[in-house]
């Protein structure tokens, strides 16, 4: 079991990481040289920089050794020797997928959001926000990881605050605040880590292939959980702390959105995978019928205010946190089956959001609103913007054969095994989800048009074109889902290795815990 755990990571002769997280930041400066007359080629520079960097992610993702569940195109550079810092990166089966979103989204959300105010300030943000977020995904190093993740906060502010609604100035700031809060108490909790795993080894690193050896009090262990946990479940957002996600949802304009949504809300959950199981077994065993029970609740909780809802968007917001309570739910299920189901369900979330966001913004656009009860009888003048409604509707309430289905059943199955009546109230967030979705639906699209409504123009050939690779995930996904499974298994399985090292949590998909999980 050790030997597995501590396999040496495999690194590639070229640098994929570091392109990755290069060439978009490097973009960002080349944006900000170029004229702010020249829209155009500002547009498309951007455009092929995004589209360049989601072809070497994807070629990364095609080059990953199916069933080594290590780290891959690993590097490890001396960056401040005398204080443990190193730039460690690579990625494994959880985190290739998180990249490989990324580098998905932003392209779309250049093509989708359409934004003409201050175009170059807009996309260099939205460049240097890729590279953020990238960077957090790839860190091995926990001070590099806090830096990417502190530094998502920088362009994630100014794209709210500069291009959102009316009130994007609060929203703004309570994003900020927020997330700067979790990221310091963080923070403290970092550099406790590095110095205790100091005074055992003599060695001060902030390496997590290192740190995972590391052994805490039970007391040490449930602070340094809770102090990294805080961080993470702000950023998803989690629930009780999710109170900033609704109102920066809905005042955030669409392309910047559709990554907050997308991709940085699953920096939270894959820091609990990575950090809090990954380091903190002990720990993460202990605190697991605390987190197993407000993942449950945000999923009610998401559901049922999401029915009161009358913006679209803030219906997608309180459905992105009962799905992040979904994904809670798989991860502290210790069971085979429900972390990879987590981890699936990150990736299909982030399309299902995106999708989401991408329609309700070209709503907008049509419409100047998002207010459900101001659009009426859609279905008429624009029947293909309300089929493509349907299709990423269906998926996100997880009909058979979409890919929000598996990995949710992925998730009920895993938790049932092991924790079988936090497992039972989360079904009935599914029924929830099905309602207020459904709910909004026929608000929107039914019934009959008139005035603005009736003369509401369906989509462009351009539009349909955007949204076109994200209904081909949610298609392909639903049926074909094993070539993601078989990278993310190896991972998930190594992860809870590291659980049993510090716990007794079984390794098998079908048996759960033997340390006393409730059944």
């Amino acid at each position: 079991m050790m030997t597995h755990l501590l396999a040496t990571p495999t690194s590639s002769s070229f640098p994929y990481v570091g392109i990755l997280i290069g060439l978009p930041a490097l973009g960002a400066i080349v944006l900000s040289l170029l004229p702010r007359a020249s829209t155009s080629a500002i547009r498309w520079t951007a455009l092929g920089v995004s589209l360049m960097t989601l072809v070497i992610a994807v070629v990364m993702a095609f080059r990953f050794h199916v069933g080594n569940g290590g780290y891959q195109f690993y590097t490890n550079h001396s960056w401040a020797t005398s204080l443990g810092v190193s730039w460690a990166t690579g990625v494994d089966g959880i985190s290739i997928f998180m990249v490989v979103l990324t580098t998905l989204l932003v392209p779309l959300a250049l093509l989708g959001a359409g934004e003409k105010r201050r175009t170059k300030a807009f996309t260099a943000w939205l460049l240097l926000l890729e590279a953020a977020c990238i960077g957090s995904f790839v860190s091995l190093d926990l001070i590099l990881f806090f830096f990417f993740f502190e530094l998502t906060l920088i362009p994630s502010y100014f794209l709210i605050a500069g291009w959102g609604g009316p009130a994007r100035a609060a929203a703004a700031v309570k994003f900020f605040l927020y997330t700067f809060f979790g990221s310091a108490i963080m923070l403290v909790g970092i550099l406790y880590m590095a110095f205790t795993h100091e005074a055992q080894t003599h060695i001060l690193t902030f390496s997590v292939i290192a740190l995972q050896g590391t052994k805490f009090s039970g007391v040490a262990g449930v602070l340094l959980f809770c102090a990294f946990t805080i961080g993470f479940a702000i950023k998803a957002p989690m629930f009780p702390f999710h109170t900033w996600s609704p109102d920066t949802y809905s005042e955030s304009p669409i392309g910047a959105v559709i990554i907050l949504s997308g991709v940085l809300a699953k920096l939270g959950t894959y820091g609990i995978i990575r950090f809090d199981l990954g380091i903190l077994g002990h720990a993460s065993r202990v605190m697991a019928p605390v987190m197993l029970t407000l993942a449950v609740i945000g999923m009610l909780y998401g559901a049922l205010v999401a029915c009161a809802q009358r913006d679209l968007k803030r219906i997608i917001a309180y459905s992105s946190l009962a799905q992040m309570g979904f994904i809670v739910l798989g991860i502290f299920s210790f069971s085979s089956l429900g972390l990879t189901g987590s981890v699936l369900l990150m990736v299909n979330h982030g399309i299902i959001t995106a999708a989401f966001f991408l329609l309700i913004g070209w709503i907008v656009k049509r419409r100047g609103t998002s207010n459900a009860g101001e659009l009426v009888g859609l279905q008429g003048p624009a029947p293909v913007l309300a089929a493509i409604f349907t299709v990423v509707m269906l998926a996100s309430i997880g009909l058979p054969g979409l890919n929000g289905f598996i990995s949710e059943y992925l998730v009920l199955i895993g938790t049932f095994i092991t924790h079988r009546w936090w497992a039972v109230v989360g079904v009935s967030a599914v029924v929830f989800a099905a309602l207020y979705l459904l709910w909004a639906y026929q608000r929107v699209f039914h019934g009959k048009a008139e005035g603005a409504n009736a003369a509401t123009k369906d989509l462009t050939w351009g539009e349909r074109a955007v949204i076109a690779p994200l209904l081909l995930l949610i298609v392909v996904l639903g049926i074909f889902p094993s070539p993601i499974l078989h990278r993310i298994e190896p991972s998930v399985n190594r992860t809870l290795t590291q659980v049993a090292i510090h716990g007794c949590v079984s390794l098998t998909p079908l048996t759960g815990s033997s340390c006393g999980g409730s059944k």
